[in-house]
């Protein structure tokens, strides 16, 4: 007898092959059969009409310190995310030395908005060692599945103090060999791979660039050397990909002798960047390389409500002599003084800072009582105040107060250049690109974009209105196949026989995302905005069921995974 059968499932494999309907079996937290009738089991789920996945791998998230307190990892374990990798952009929270633990802080406040209460709080900091880490993420109980990777800055500071901050500080012999020493260990101990931040984008939260920022060969040579004798693990790196760029991490790559990860979006400021570092990483696998670039599957956008970080008021006077009240307090002072609306609305300062918001406002969508992740440009507020020959600021913030004070606006600003998904679809269908820049855990505050599982499976295949849509089974494959070989996760993202037991039943038709919100449970009751799912029937890790009609069940089946 079965521990578990799904029966009468419409199965998306994972391989990208075309749906078929039949039963699955799961025995010992291991899948023993697929399709065709399984035998009788001491738990059977009648899946009829239900859409039946392997458990998503999100490969680039930043859990790397709330793994250390949520055992459920959420908002991904919400959707169908059975596999988390972090230590993603170069940052991260070990290697650490007592009395270090503000720099990484600082740090992972600054490139991913955590805020540093919340990370002060919530992490013990009980390791110096990556391995410690390791075992540290090992002991504690949780929902899903976890792995690691080595950040590329905090291993910097380990090696050369304070020194190793400034990113055009030049690692001596000495360093670069301690650095590749450990990087080995962690390796080995069973870090998934090594993470680099080389862009301008990514600074501490007082201003400075990221330890990694201009790496020269030597350094990044002498790692990538520690990789090969390791034999394991993924060069992965974020960076602006200027001239000569791919060229070094390419040589970098081919020195370790593993694959290579790249981030891919489109950008503003460059909106055709991003083909010229597609095409640099498809030269790269025509010559025998492993490689691949993580893209994302909907605009990178900012939310902005009264009570996230960024909004159009937020360096106005009148705004930030309200800071000290709670967001409730606000909503009242807002509802009902009406000359602090016009103050905020009609006396917009003219200086940088508002000429910045201005233009990022005229950019923005309200998001309304339907989701909608592809806005055409004329709902924009810009565009809508042009037409009506209305108040901007005014808009929005009318937008902000609706909803008891929870209105919020969507600002896309990478991956939406053209004012659509075309150029997001292009880069889904691509053979070199796998799904990954979703950063769940991160940008609590601006940002909550790891639903993207979720919106990758409506949008895509059932919703979208302003183009084509993809095929299931290939989105499917795109998100659980594809992403576990990225990181050599051969055991899962596949439901075959003799695969781990991670599957996800979906009701497909109704599968929908939830409005997302600001809610206040990280520790120091810190901020976030969440945005959880509807349509999960059954999630299952390892076999044991983790998630039922959307809700937790308490199980902690997951284990760190180690490569």
């Amino acid at each position: 007898m079965h521990d578990l059968v799904i029966r009468g499932a419409t199965i998306a494999d994972g391989t990208g092959d075309a749906e078929f309907t039949g039963d699955i079996a799961v025995d010992g937290g291991i899948i023993a059969s697929v399709g065709g009738k399984a035998g009788p089991a001491r738990r059977e789920i009648n899946a009829d009409g239900l859409l039946v996945t392997p458990g998503f791998v999100d490969i680039h998230t930043h859990y790397d310190g709330q793994a250390t307190w949520d055992p459920y990892l959420t908002p991904s374990s919400w959707h169908g995310v059975t596999t988390v990798v972090f230590g993603n952009c170069g940052v991260g929270f070990a290697p650490v030395r007592k009395g270090a633990e503000r720099y990484l802080i600082n740090l992972m406040e600054g490139v991913e908005d955590i805020p540093e209460t919340v990370l002060s709080e919530g992490v013990s900091f009980d390791w110096e060692s990556f391995p410690d880490y390791l075992d540290a993420l090992e002991r504690m109980p949780r929902a899903i599945d976890v792995g690691a990777q080595v950040p590329h800055s905090a291993l910097r500071f380990y090696a050369m103090g304070e020194r190793g901050a400034v990113h055009d500080a030049r690692p001596d012999a000495a360093e670069i060999d301690r650095m590749g020493t450990l990087l080995e260990q962690a390796l080995r101990a069973g870090a998934l791979g090594f993470t680099t931040s080389r862009t301008t984008k990514h600074r501490t939260r007082d201003g400075r660039a990221v330890p990694s920022l201009s790496a020269a060969e030597p350094e990044l040579f002498g790692l990538a050397q520690a990789m090969r004798r390791a034999g394991r693990g993924v060069l992965e790196v974020n960076s602006d990909f200027g001239p000569g760029e791919m060229d070094i991490m390419r040589a970098a790559a081919e020195v370790a002798g593993r694959p290579l990860s790249c981030l891919l979006v489109q950008v503003s400021n460059a909106p055709e960047l991003w083909r010229e570092t597609l095409a640099g990483v498809r030269a790269a696998r025509a010559a025998g390389q492993e490689a691949n670039c993580q893209v994302g599957c909907r605009p990178i956008g900012v939310l902005m409500g009264l009570e996230t970080t960024q909004h159009p008021f937020v360096a106005h006077p009148a705004w930030r002599a309200m800071e000290s009240l709670s967001p409730a307090e606000r909503h009242a002072r807002l509802r009902q003084d009406a000359a602090l609306r016009r103050q905020l609305t009609d006396e917009v300062p003219n200086d940088a800072a508002h000429a910045r918001l201005g233009d990022m406002l005229g950019r923005s969508y309200p998001i309304g009582a339907v989701l909608n992740y592809e806005p055409d440009p004329s709902t924009s507020i810009g565009a809508m105040a042009r037409a009506s020959g209305g108040n901007p600021w005014r808009m929005a913030l009318d937008h902000m107060l609706s909803q008891d004070g929870k209105g919020l606006l969507l600002h896309p600003f990478e991956n939406y250049c053209g004012g659509n998904l075309d150029a997001v679809r292009e880069m889904l269908t691509d053979e070199a690109t796998v799904i990954g820049v979703a950063d769940g855990g991160a940008h609590v505050g601006v940002i909550c974009d790891a639903s993207a599982p979720t919106f990758l499976l409506t949008h895509w295949a059932r919703d979208r209105t302003r183009g084509p849509k993809l095929p299931r089974p290939f989105l499917v494959r795109k998100h659980t196949r594809d992403t576990a070989a990225a990181y050599g996760l051969h055991d899962r993202g596949v439901l075959a026989p003799g695969k781990k037991a991670d599957i996800n039943v979906i009701d497909f038709d109704r599968l929908a995302l939830t409005h997302p919100e600001v809610i206040y449970d990280l520790p120091a009751g810190g901020r976030r905005l969440m945005q959880k799912a509807v349509g999960y029937q059954h999630v299952f890790v390892s076999g044991i069921e983790t998630l039922c009609d959307d809700a937790h069940t308490g199980a902690l089946p997951g284990r760190l995974v180690r490569g």
